[in-house]
């Protein structure tokens, strides 16, 4: 969530392709998606050759300690508009230093024979990184009194990556290479105060920005000195890019410090492998086999969070024989890489606003890439890791229309890759069944069930009755509000209007994730959630609430499952409520008119208050391969967008069929519209020019916005497809002067 939030782009005639500016970014993406292939069979190929005494494949996790030395330490404060002239540059004394790093880190290899390859995740903290804070002279020989002061406040002083390794063992030992993208070490907001100070002689800068690609390459050896044991030496080269931040009096005066945050790193540390096997040795017994579904598959992605790998906790499914030896997993390992072009011709618009598609045409390229690490801690316990790499940008940069068309890719767009952890989270299964390994009654079937390992989900056991609490930070969506049949649009529909209820304004930053609490009583035919979700610290921010409950959302869903014409279907039942800092829209319109201040922007009125709302989801087989799924919702619209998009009253509907019924088992196809409106007071702040979340036109001849989409899924086996979509957009963002807008998109996933 580093990073600038918008990218502005020219918009020619005609269509201009947006792909990734960086080859290095161009590289990066390709190896990604080697290594999701190389990890689809490597299964079958680690056998063919005798690997050396030490197996090297498999999980493991560790913790490592060391130093880290900057290359570059000097400070400049740089003098830009209304100075004019370098003279009155400022040199701050430099605090960077070489510093401790400690951290943690995770991993998976394969092997075939003594060649190694696999990834890996870490985080650690790196100190010595910090912004300048002090009073200081324009230069050595000045000895009069401090001419300038800076305050710096805490900067992002640690590291996190997601890279690739490739080594080569031998008996014991192993030497390899590793690279990939970093996060971390942007600096703080700041405070510069000229001289005494005054009305002009302060100066603001926010957290700095990078537009470059930060990364860590390197080498290591590594020594397997027990049975599950090795030590590593490790050496990388941290760039953390060109941190460029801002400082503005609010006057036309403005300095700009660059700072170029590249470090050697020399670390030592120990891991402990779980090895190729990650199941715990034992025998279960389950009972008589029984039809189930599987649980949630996908998170919900809204802002283009990843929309996959959710919770998958609320389901499983029964053994296929009365018995079957087999244990839970102990660890599991996923991942998925999904790319998404989208683009669409001219369109007839009566004019182009801020937040609009340009009607000229345009087309823009981005991907996601994410890690899916699961660890159980004990007995119904487990703990929850997902890096994500993001690049490119959704289209037209994420703006032009209510339901957005494109929920696989993350809102805050750049052209070079970056990274952030967006879920970690602990969950606990509690068992409910009397007297734990309760005798199987004939007459009632399987008293448990057997989850799927699949993402961010450990297979084994479970209850059919049971409690499930979810802690940390995840998305909304990977509990509430699923359906499957249109919830995860890295496999399914793309748009925002059938992956979710248009009007659950859920807490959210920018990419789709916040901190929060769920708890889930699951039961025979039907399941009660609850949850407490942090809010942005201002509507569709970047950064959560840090204080717990100062803004928070509470949300309660109830799901009733049935037979209906002997096909398994399910009735969900959501309400929920944002307590924080928004604002009422028809304050924000009546301040525009007395300080005639437009257009009207929702900042100028924020104050507690509390927005509901609510809806309703159905999922309906209506036979084999072939199902229906149906949302409403309602939200207040007196109040400005808090978290997802601008729509205040939503109905959708589709079909989903699987390829089974044409003999293509691996193939999907989906239909689905949807109808959306907006309540009053929106309509007339859009039509006063005002922009939110998604919209703003700079003009609005309100008409409800339509949406139409069409996809099919070409399957290459389970693990790779290639999707071809097409979208129609009539009114888009409510505005019945633009459009209609035909939208075309190609989708290329890869997973294991």
């Amino acid at each position: 969530m580093q990073g600038e939030r918008y990218h502005p782009r020219s918009s020619a005639a005609g269509i201009g392709l947006t792909a990734p500016q960086s080859p290095v970014a161009c590289v990066f993406s390709v190896v990604l998606l080697g290594f999701a292939l190389c990890a689809l069979s490597s299964s079958a190929r680690a056998a063919d050759t005798t690997p050396p005494v030490f197996n090297w494949a498999g999980m493991y996790i560790g913790a490592s300690l060391g130093g880290g030395f900057p290359l570059h330490r000097g400070e400049r404060l740089q003098a830009t508009s209304g100075f004019g002239s370098p003279a009155f540059d400022l040199y701050p004394d430099s605090v960077t230093r070489p510093g401790v790093t400690v951290g943690a880190q995770a991993g998976y290899n394969w092997q075939r024979g003594s060649w190694v390859w696999g990834f890996e995740t870490d985080l650690s903290l790196l100190d010595g990184r910090r912004g300048p804070t002090g009073a200081y002279r324009a230069s050595p020989a000045y000895s009069g009194p401090p001419v300038f002061a800076l305050v710096s406040n805490s900067s992002a002083n640690f590291f996190a990556s997601i890279r690739g390794r490739v080594g080569y063992a031998w008996d014991r030992s192993l030497l390899y290479v590793t690279g990939g993208v970093a996060a971390g070490g942007a600096r703080g907001p700041a405070t510069l105060t000229l001289g005494a100070g005054g009305p002009d002689a302060i100066f603001s800068a926010p957290w700095s920005q990078s537009s470059r690609m930060k990364y860590a390459i390197g080498a290591g050896f590594e020594y397997a000195f027990a049975d599950n044991w090795s030590a590593r030496a490790e050496y990388l080269f941290l760039n953390q890019s060109l941190n460029t931040q801002v400082f503005d009096n609010g006057a036309d005066f403005i300095y700009v410090s660059r700072m170029r945050n590249e470090n050697h790193l020399l670390r030592f540390g120990v891991n402990y492998h779980f090895g190729q096997d990650n199941r715990i040795p034992g025998s279960i017994e389950y009972g008589t086999p029984q039809s189930g579904r599987n649980g949630h598959n996908g998170g919900n992605g809204h802002n283009g969070g990843n929309g996959h790998g959710g919770n998958g906790h609320n389901g499983g499914k029964a053994d296929s024989a009365n018995t079957h030896d087999a244990a839970p997993e102990l660890y599991s390992v996923h991942g998925q890489t999904t790319h998404v072009a989208q683009g669409y011709p001219r369109f007839r618009a009566l004019y182009d606003g801020p937040n609009s598609f340009p009607s000229g045409g345009k087309a823009n390229v981005g991907s996601t890439t994410n890690l899916f690490l699961g660890l159980r801690l004990w007995e119904g316990g487990a703990a929850y890791l997902n890096p994500e790499i993001d690049q490119g940008y959704g289209l037209a940069n994420s703006v032009g229309a209510a339901a957005y068309v494109n929920s696989a890719v993350a809102k805050v767009g750049r052209a070079a890759p970056y990274m952030r952890f967006q879920r970690y989270f602990l969950r606990q299964i509690i068992g409910l069944n009397e007297g734990g390994e309760r005798e199987r009654d004939p007459d009632e079937g399987s008293r448990s069930e057997v989850l799927e390992s699949t993402q961010n989900q450990i297979s084994g056991k479970v209850d059919k009755d049971r409690v499930i609490i979810t802690l940390g930070k995840f998305a909304v969506g990977d509990v509430f509000d699923d359906n499957i049949y249109a919830h995860d649009p890295t496999t399914g529909f793309l748009n925002f209007a059938f992956n979710t209820m248009g009007a659950f304004d859920y807490a959210a930053d920018a990419w789709g994730y916040t901190y929060g609490l769920a708890v889930e009583w699951k039961q025979d035919w039907w399941t009660a959630r609850g949850g407490v979700f942090q809010l942005p610290t201002v509507p569709n921010g970047q950064e959560i609430e840090p204080q717990i409950f100062r803004q928070f959302m509470g949300v309660v869903e109830l799901e009733a499952r049935y037979e209906l014409f002997s096909q398994p279907g399910a009735i969900k039942f959501l309400a929920y409520g944002d307590n924080g800092y928004i604002s009422k829209i028809d304050d924000v319109i009546r301040y525009a008119y007395l300080a005639g201040d437009f257009p009207p922007r929702f900042d100028t009125a924020r104050g507690r208050a509390v927005k509901t709302g609510g809806g309703i989801n159905i999922k309906q087989q209506l036979m084999p391969n072939l199902g229906f799924f149906l949302r409403a919702s309602m939200a207040d619209g007196r109040y400005e967008t808090v978290a997802y998009t601008d729509v205040d009253r939503q109905l959708s509907m589709g079909v989903v069929a699987a390829g089974a019924l044409w003999g293509r088992d691996d193939d999907e196809i989906g239909v689905a519209g949807a109808l959306g409106g907006l309540h009053g007071d929106r309509v007339r702040y859009f039509g006063l020019g005002g922009t939110s979340v998604y919209i703003g036109d700079g003009a609005l001849s309100y008409g409800g916005e339509k949406n139409m989409e069409a996809y099919y899924k070409i399957g290459f086996g389970k693990n790779m497809d290639a999707t071809f979509d097409y979208q129609l957009l009539v009114n888009p963002a409510h505005n019945s002067a633009r459009g209609p807008i035909n939208v075309f998109g190609l989708r290329l996933r890869a997973a294991f």
